[in-house]
């Protein structure tokens, strides 16, 4: 396909000593990072390495909800290159410290977009609006840790690399008695807006500062501490802009590393001496592709379709460019309670879209990234302390409180009853019983009442329910794993609040009142954005949004069979959403099943608790081949911090974390003939004899040798390694007795 050419063309045209092909060991040469640049994925696009402070990259002039990131595909406008980007996200915020190479005079601003239609006149007002360029894409080079791009307006090109905390800029000049980099403190990403900006020279070769700002994120800080490779002439104040002045001859490339910090000047200035004291612009892109190379190479696979290869390690590259680190290299960092908290032994984390995440990208990350689960879990355990609940949503040390539910507490859960160390048990408990037990965001009326009533208003109230129910069923794993019994019945037993919303008339979850009549008029099909009884789906989606508590859902039908029959309603119902103000998050429609969002991603794997897992392997198969592809629109929905990637990487290899906190992964379709995966014990094979277009169906299961009969692997057998074998055949068969 022609993105794919396009990017191994990008690839090849970075500078050779940049990169390894892929028969070294080099499966970041398979990531296009443009997958999800186009359509509503709203996917980072620039140079960072794995799980890194700094998104280093270009910030376009729209600030509407596909920019979520800096960057479309469908734009090629370029108001600089900013610091700190978002992975995927439904809203908006950062894009921190931005700079742009200039030449001449500029007006200090962001600048409007010529409009559709223009005149020259008009067009050209707009081009002159602001400090922005063209961008000419046709150049541009994009691949992990490494983005360049032409400016078109001054005849520069830009490059970027990246270490954890330092963006480092290469810009090569036309000559010029008036070149120039431009900081920009004022513009932010979308609803953000700067509170408090300050610059100023240290020296003829740096610049120190400041932005602090408020937007999602209410009261973020970010500090900086930048060096040019050459002395600069003079410095010119702009406001919340600073023009830093030099004069270039043609082709002559100038240098400038960006370190930041949540902290202080100080701790910028200290991070760059640390990660990136000289001045190897190639070994520094070398060192970010090694990285990235490093934690890709977790999974291998074998296949020989290359836009699925393209497909998985992009997939893989997504989820692991956020969380990001929020400490400086001496463990300093920003807490939620707004002070600084010195000198930690772990390293402390911050993008937490765990509203997303807990349902696949924490579980993955459990699998793939045991070194991390330590400072995962204290990084929650410090935001419970200093804000007196786990994480929702959090954002550069800020609680957003965005999206329903306690998702912090199902992702701690996790880590808790997979058997992780390194942090202190008891108090992580302490941390999911308070949170959980908080009588706010619906929680007062839902311990009052036994479920959110509609009619209290509180908005979104069947999801807010039905996501606590399922952080419920979390802290019961979690009172289980340590013997907390009597908690274990009160947190089991509120896990099935869900079903008071059941309408054995009309078979769906609905609306209910105070006095227990459901909400009228109900219409399945019906969404209302942030305005009905809902979070981003429907009646159809929010039936299934009970993944701890499968065999309730089961009473509810009758038998396994009439729920499999139910759940093939889902996949058969009209594709539409009815309502002039519908979610548009509800996308990637099969049926009613919205692939697009996160309530319906385990959904499918319910035929496989069913007894029927080869309509589970129809659907995935349905999923990994029309909804991910190799293209910018390869994506059915927001990205959302690497979870619509994690689905298909887990999905890909075979199995897929149901249960919130379960440690089982139930078993689906492998796409892949062969996959080793990096775990903790050592290496997890997995392989599929027989795969095949028609032998999509899993006939048998051995594990280490031995028969399996079960249609799940624990997480246990995953971390210790070893050698899992689906044989595979045109047989739509049930290989396990179901339970």
């Amino acid at each position: 396909m022609r993105p794919r050419l396009l990017n191994l063309l990008c690839i090849a045209l970075i500078p050779l000593s940049c990169c390894r092909n892929a028969g070294d060991g080099d499966p970041a040469a398979f990531v296009n990072t443009r997958i999800g640049s186009g359509g509503h994925g709203h996917v980072f696009v620039g140079a960072s390495v794995p799980f890194g402070m700094v998104q280093a990259g270009p910030t376009s002039i729209p600030q509407e909800w596909d920019w979520c990131s800096g960057y479309h595909e469908s734009d090629s406008t370029v108001i600089g290159f900013s610091h700190t980007h978002l992975e995927g996200t439904g809203i908006g915020d950062l894009f921190d410290v931005t700079v742009m190479p200039v030449t001449g005079d500029v007006v200090y601003a962001r600048g409007t977009k010529v409009p559709a239609g223009a005149s020259s006149e008009e067009a050209a007002a707009a081009e002159r609006s602001g400090l922005w360029s063209y961008a000419d894409r046709s150049r541009e080079i994009t691949g992990p840790g490494y983005y360049s791009v032409p400016l078109t307006r001054y005849g520069i090109t830009a490059e970027l690399t990246a270490t954890s905390r330092v963006g480092f800029h290469r810009y090569t000049y036309p000559a010029s008695d008036a070149a120039a980099i431009v900081f920009d403190l004022e513009n932010g990403g979308c609803w953000d807006k700067a509170t408090s900006t300050h610059i100023e020279a240290e020296g003829n070769d740096a610049v120190k500062g400041w932005r602090w700002s408020k937007g999602w994120a209410k009261n973020q800080k970010v500090f900086f501490y930048a060096r040019l490779s050459k002395p600069f002439d003079s410095i010119e104040d702009h406001g919340m802009y600073a023009r830093i002045n030099f004069r270039t001859t043609d082709g002559e490339q100038v240098l400038m590393k960006v370190a930041i910090s949540p902290v202080d000047i100080d701790g910028a200035k200290a991070n760059m001496a640390a990660e990136l004291p000289g001045w190897d612009f190639e070994a520094t892109a070398r060192d970010a592709r090694t990285a990235w190379n490093r934690e890709l190479s977790k999974i291998s696979i074998e296949t020989d379709d290359e836009d699925a290869r393209t497909v998985f390690y992009t997939s893989l590259y997504h989820t692991m460019i956020q969380p990001a680190e929020f400490c400086d290299v001496n463990g300093d960092y920003r807490g939620a309670d707004g002070e600084i908290h010195r000198g930690n032994d772990f390293r402390t984390y911050t993008i937490f879209s765990l509203w997303d995440t807990y349902r696949a990208a924490m579980p993955l990350m459990t699998v793939i990234h045991p070194e991390k689960m330590r400072d995962m879990a204290n990084t929650m355990i410090k935001i419970y302390e200093e804000q007196g609940k786990l994480p929702v949503w959090h954002l550069w040390g800020n609680e957003t409180d965005c999206m329903v539910g306690n998702p912090g507490v199902t992702a701690l859960a996790d880590i808790l009853v997979k058997g992780y160390d390194g942090f202190d048990r008891e108090l992580a408990y302490k941390a999911l019983k308070d949170s959980e037990m908080r009588p706010d965001r619906g929680q007062d009326l839902r311990m009052e009442f036994g479920y959110i009533p509609a009619d209290k208003g509180f908005g979104e109230s069947v999801a807010y329910d039905m996501e606590y129910a399922i952080a419920d069923g979390a802290m019961a794993e979690a009172c289980r794993f340590l013997g907390k019994e009597e908690d274990l019945a009160y947190f089991t037993e509120r896990s099935r609040s869900y079903r008071q919303y059941f309408d054995p008339a009309t078979l769906f979850i609905r609306g209910r009142n105070s006095d227990g009549s459901f909400v009228e008029p109900f219409n399945p099909y019906s969404s209302t954005h942030r305005a009905d009884v809902y979070c981003e789906g429907n009646a159809w989606q929010y039936t299934w949004l009970a993944p701890q508590d499968f065999d309730g859902l089961v009473g509810l039908y009758g038998s396994k069979e009439k729920l499999a029959e139910r759940l093939d309603s889902l996949f058969a119902a009209r594709n539409v959403v009815e309502g002039a103000e519908s979610s548009p998050d509800i996308s990637g429609l099969i049926g009613q099943y919205a692939h697009g969002n996160e309530p319906s991603h385990h959904i499918i794997y319910f035929y496989t608790m069913a007894g029927q897992p080869w309509k589970t392997a129809d659907k995935v198969d349905e999923v990994l081949n029309t909804l991910y592809f190799n293209d910018c629109n390869g994506l059915s929905g927001n990205e959302d911090v690497g979870q619509m990637s994690a689905w298909y990487v887990l999905s890909s290899l075979g199995f897929y974390q149901v249960e919130p906190a379960g440690a089982r992964f139930w078993f689906g379709k492998p796409a892949f003939s062969s996959a080793a995966i990096k775990v903790e014990g050592g290496t997890f094979t997995v392989k599929a004899e027989g795969l095949g277009a028609d032998n999509r169906y899993i006939q048998g299961v051995t594990l280490n040798g031995k028969d399996h009969p079960y249609p799940y692997i624990s997480f246990e057998d995953l971390r210790k390694g070893g050698e899992l074998v689906f044989t595979m055949g045109p047989q739509q068969t049930c290989w396990y007795q179901p339970e």
